[in-house]
């Protein structure tokens, strides 16, 4: 991926997503990025009795695994960034973590919206947050773990970017693009709500300082400086640590007639604005409004994504006979191009979609009770996904265009999606607008950029807009016009 030597790229992105992390190597000479990958590992939660966690201490130790590859390919090495998925934490009590975090697609979740929304109505809640509602977002993980009591047993409270931040440097930080995202977080002055969480019964002094993508968090400690065989303290600066947040930095957009989908196990559909939009519409279309980097708002829908896919797939893997096992993501994507009749188009969104399990099976019971002829061979299920995907994507930019007073020309797909050549061709056709899809490793790009600024590999006073051409310069996009 990059014709440099490793020993000149002096960044590591360190990327956790809901299924699989990264570590990626990087570096910036004369306008253009470059990378290499260093390490992949699987990120595979685990059901603990009748919960979900995440296995945080495997993925971990794969992180220092990976960063330990990268010192020993870049001894240069000068920063490290971390971003995650958003809302899940870990609680922590003198720096030792308590329990296992929970996996946002656990069950409980709905007792704590039923706790938070007893005190605090959904229609003052968004207007103190902004916050699209999602039954997993960390304000109703914490108000269960109250109600337990055993949120009062912690001390201090993090984000997992910042947990693991916090295991390798010693320091105690939230980052701030992810902390929009917990519900905690005040729209109007961008600060901890220390009303709200008192008002909802919640230790108001348990989540620490805030911090902006591009400042210093702390330097790797001395015990891990060894552990990972670097010859200096490295420095983690803060990126966009909300994986999208980092994402949104790498979509090569120009000027505002643009909308963007971050596409993987989630879709985040919307629009980067200067201002939140917290209007009653807004609210009941369920639009966000969360922190981006340098203070931009990514105004945008939570639309469910190729989880439905790879769900689907494990689901056949595990019911297929040795002869059936054959049948690939690829050959099922070709064969899906190929129908030429209408099929099924469900909402992706519907709670029913959220937890693991037997996808097709759901989409067929879904069609069955909305009069809607199911899909019934496995070529027709993947179609039947991507097409009520690219359905919910067009319908989301509409939406956004007239919350926002903005028209959408251009709808960049970035992400493991955009190389989906079906969705990205569907999304076109059904959105009736010309599809720029690329780059694939948009979370990681934004990522090492952050940094790059940082320390100065580009211009410290770019602006996303520098930034971005950088990713011109470096990443080719695929355009898609509607049929």
């Amino acid at each position: 991926m990059t014709t440099r030597n490793t020993t000149d790229l002096t960044l590591a992105a360190v990327d956790l997503g809901a299924t699989s992390g990264r570590v990626i190597l990087g570096g910036v000479a004369s306008g253009v990025l470059q990378m290499k990958h260093v390490a992949r590992f699987p990120n595979v939660p685990q059901h603990l009795s009748e919960d979900l966690h995440w296995n945080i201490q495997s993925l971990f130790a794969a992180v220092s695994d990976g960063l330990r590859d990268a010192i020993g390919m870049s001894p240069n090495l000068t920063s490290i960034g971390i971003d995650s998925w958003a809302v899940d934490y870990g609680l922590l009590l003198d720096g030792a973590l308590l329990g296992i975090p929970h996996h946002y697609r656990d069950g409980r979740n709905l007792r704590g919206v039923e706790l938070v929304h007893e005190r605090v109505a959904p229609d003052e809640l968004y207007a103190r947050n902004g916050l699209q509602h999602l039954d997993f977002n960390t304000v109703f993980q914490f108000a269960v773990e109250s109600e337990s009591g055993f949120l009062h047993l912690a001390d201090s409270a993090l984000l997992i970017p910042d947990l693991i931040a916090f295991w390798l440097t010693g320091q105690m930080r939230t980052e701030l693009t992810n902390a929009s995202t917990t519900g905690l977080l005040s729209i109007n002055d961008g600060g901890w709500d220390v009303v709200l969480m008192e008002r909802l019964g919640l230790p108001s002094d348990m989540l620490p300082e805030l911090v902006s993508p591009g400042e210093r968090i702390g330097e790797l400690s001395a015990p891990v400086t060894q552990r990972l065989g670097a010859a200096d303290p490295i420095q983690v600066t803060a990126v966009g640590s909300h994986d999208t947040a980092s994402a949104v930095v790498a979509v090569p957009m120009e000027g505002q007639n643009c909308a963007y989908i971050s596409s993987g196990t989630w879709s985040l559909v919307g629009l980067e604005i200067d201002e939140p939009v917290v209007t009653e519409e807004a609210r009941l279309a369920n639009f966000t409004n969360e922190g981006g980097v340098d203070g931009t708002i990514r105004f945008l829908k939570n639309v469910s994504g190729l989880w439905l896919l790879s769900e689907s797939m494990r689901q056949w893997e595990h019911d297929a006979t040795d002869a059936q096992r054959s049948s690939d993501l690829e050959t099922l994507l070709a064969e899906a191009a190929a129908i030429e009749a209408p099929v099924a188009v469900f909402d992706p969104s519907d709670n029913r979609f959220t937890p693991p399990g037997d996808m097709p099976t759901r989409i067929r019971d879904w069609c069955i009770e909305h009069g809607v002829e199911p899909p019934h061979s496995r070529a027709e299920v993947v179609r039947s996904i991507l097409e009520s995907l690219a359905g919910a994507y067009a319908e989301t930019i509409a939406t956004a265009e007239q919350l926002t007073g903005r028209i959408v020309e251009t709808v960049h797909i970035v992400g493991g999606g955009s190389q989906n050549t079906l969705l990205c061709q569907l999304t076109a056709n059904r959105s009736g607008r010309r599809v720029l899809a690329g780059p694939v490793e948009a979370t990681a790009i934004g990522n090492l950029l952050i940094q790059a600024r940082a320390a100065g590999q580009v211009d410290p006073t770019s602006r996303l807009d520098d930034l971005r051409q950088v990713v011109k310069n470096s990443f080719p996009v695929t355009a898609y016009l509607p049929d």
